[in-house]
């Protein structure tokens, strides 16, 4: 029986997707497993062949049929809290449609795994954005964002990037809710509100590699997360009274 590393060394790769056969298996297989325990890629509800073609590729797969970021995201803390309640990696969060580059994994989770951050946000801002994978209007509103929580916490946040990291321990201290794109700006809100160390490294930002855009290519996707994202900001001006959702 193949063991497993201890979990306070062991990173996951968490990797929610809906919809992206034609570029999961390229992702997972770009994961440097050398230094990955395991890919756990989150099935939210495809209604193509996402979860068969992240399996063959060598992912474990945990179904999220409720729609959602958020949704897809809470359903592999409770899988992982099943297969193991004890075990504490640190769990790097990464889209599924090629965007975020595989080989950024260690700089993303080094930090927390040597100790001196508790929550890592890939920067697409202070790395490389390739041309045309970021529409301005979604540069604008992450610029915006960011400026908000920094002048609401005080240190500089320059992105809301979805290609994080943090140990499992502190993200269930964090009470996460948020069922929808929301998720990211809910856990910089409370990981800032909470103390904890919270850094940014550079990250490359790539157009997708396949299929069809969820939010920031959609009318509708972006107006969802507009509009969540900015009941965030307004709970985090005003107080945790104020989230969207508690």
């Amino acid at each position: 029986m193949m063991m497993r590393p201890a979990s306070a060394s062991a990173v996951d790769v968490l990797i929610p997707a809906r919809d992206e056969a034609c570029t999961i298996g390229a992702v997972v297989r770009g994961v440097p497993r050398a230094i990955v325990r395991r890919v756990i890629v989150i099935d939210n509800g495809s209604r193509d062949d996402t979860a068969g073609r992240a399996r063959d590729a060598g992912a474990v797969v945990v179904a999220a049929p409720a729609a959602g970021y958020g949704n897809a995201c809470l359903a592999a803390l409770a899988w992982m809290r099943a297969d193991d309640p004890d075990d504490d990696p640190v769990l790097a969060f990464m889209v599924g449609d090629g965007s975020d580059d595989p080989r950024d994994i260690p700089r993303v989770t080094d930090p927390v795994l040597a100790g001196h951050a508790d929550l890592v946000i890939g920067s697409r801002a202070r790395g490389l954005i390739e041309p045309g994978a970021m529409p301005p209007w979604q540069r604008a509103g992450s610029l915006f964002a960011a400026a908000v929580l920094t002048a609401r916490f005080g240190a500089t946040v320059t992105d809301l990037g979805p290609f994080r990291a943090i140990r499992k321990s502190a993200l269930d201290a964090l009470g996460m809710r948020d069922p929808t794109y929301g998720w990211t700006l809910e856990m910089q809100i409370k990981a800032a509100r909470a103390g904890l160390r919270i850094t940014e490294v550079p990250v490359a930002w790539r157009r997708r590699r396949g299929g069809t855009p969820k939010v920031a290519g959609t009318l509708r996707g972006t107006l969802g997360a507009t509009r969540m994202i900015l009941a965030w900001l307004n709970g985090a001006v005003r107080g945790p009274d104020h989230d969207p959702v508690r």
